[in-house]
């Protein structure tokens, strides 16, 4: 399996690649700007150069982008909406600049208009942004949520429904949380469970669309609707439910990415990795 964790861009983007050496990784997830910030500098040619070279040199393999959390697709606010999409549209182009095949964004909040608005207007950002970068190669990945709020994204069909409302349904796939899956209402702690809910995914979705996962431990319990994330084996889902995705043939060379707690040394990153890996051998 490929297992990798989110590294901090601090110091320029190079530096998540060596700290994603240091840690073990064999994927890397980052921001491509910071994810707190409207505005991003452009990148310097030496920068972009840098980091590939030493993404090829340590063979962290694929280093896949997250969209800035202020973004938000499904915005009711005219205004917020249109700096949503202009803002995520400068992420996939520099994402493309990086060779970065797949950036994960959560598909948004409605803010009261309701979900159908809000998986509608979903849909139509995406294909705004792709009639304006009509030559983008970087996909996006809509990430299950939890649901917490107005968040959208929480039901496998709400997911579906944005891909088959898109005109670019090539380009559009999936990232899979665990944590955020689980609080949504769906068990994958049990083999029985865990074959239900992707027999699910499968027959709403398809498993061929996830392209990425996200590989959390749940701190709040099924159905909770609660975004929490927790160590491997520490929180609700428990290794047992765990140990089941990272045995599944099915997602054998796709990017399994952690976003659990961190620690300035990365010993919590290289405990969980380790974790992972034990748990990868049946």
């Amino acid at each position: 399996m490929n297992f990798g964790s989110h590294m901090s861009i601090s110091g320029g983007i190079h530096k998540a690649v060596i700290r994603g050496k240091e840690t073990g990784c064999d994927c890397i997830q980052i921001f491509t700007k910071n994810s707190n910030q409207w505005y991003a500098k452009e990148y310097a040619t030496d920068e972009i150069s840098l980091f590939k070279k030493l993404r090829d040199e340590y063979e962290i393999n694929p280093i896949i982008a997250h969209a800035s959390y202020l973004i938000n697709l499904a915005s009711p606010d005219d205004s917020l909406y249109e700096k949503s999409i202009n803002s995520f549209y400068e992420e996939l182009t520099r994402a493309d600049l990086l060779d970065i095949p797949f950036i994960v964004i959560h598909p948004g909040s409605h803010r009261g208009s309701g979900e159908k608005e809000g998986l509608q207007k979903v849909a139509l950002a995406i294909d705004a942004i792709y009639e304006k970068g009509v030559n983008l190669k970087v996909q996006i990945l809509l990430e299950t949520t939890a649901g917490q709020g107005t968040n959208l994204g929480y039901k496998f069909e709400q997911i579906a429904e944005i891909i088959d409302e898109t005109k670019e349904k090539k380009k559009v796939g999936v990232c899979f949380d665990t944590a955020h899956s689980f609080c949504a209402g769906y068990d994958i702690r049990a083999p029985l469970s865990y074959k239900e809910t992707f027999n699910q995914f499968e027959k709403t979705i398809g498993a061929g669309k996830i392209k990425a996962i996200h590989l959390n431990d749940a701190k709040k319990g099924l159905g909770t609707r609660i975004d929490r994330h927790e160590h491997i084996g520490k929180g609700e889902i428990g290794l047992m439910g765990l140990k089941n995705l990272v045995n599944d043939e099915r997602f054998e060379h796709i990017p399994m990415i952690l976003e659990t707690p961190k620690d300035k040394e990365m010993k919590w990153d290289k405990m969980n990795l380790k974790t992972l890996r034990e748990l990868a051998v049946k």
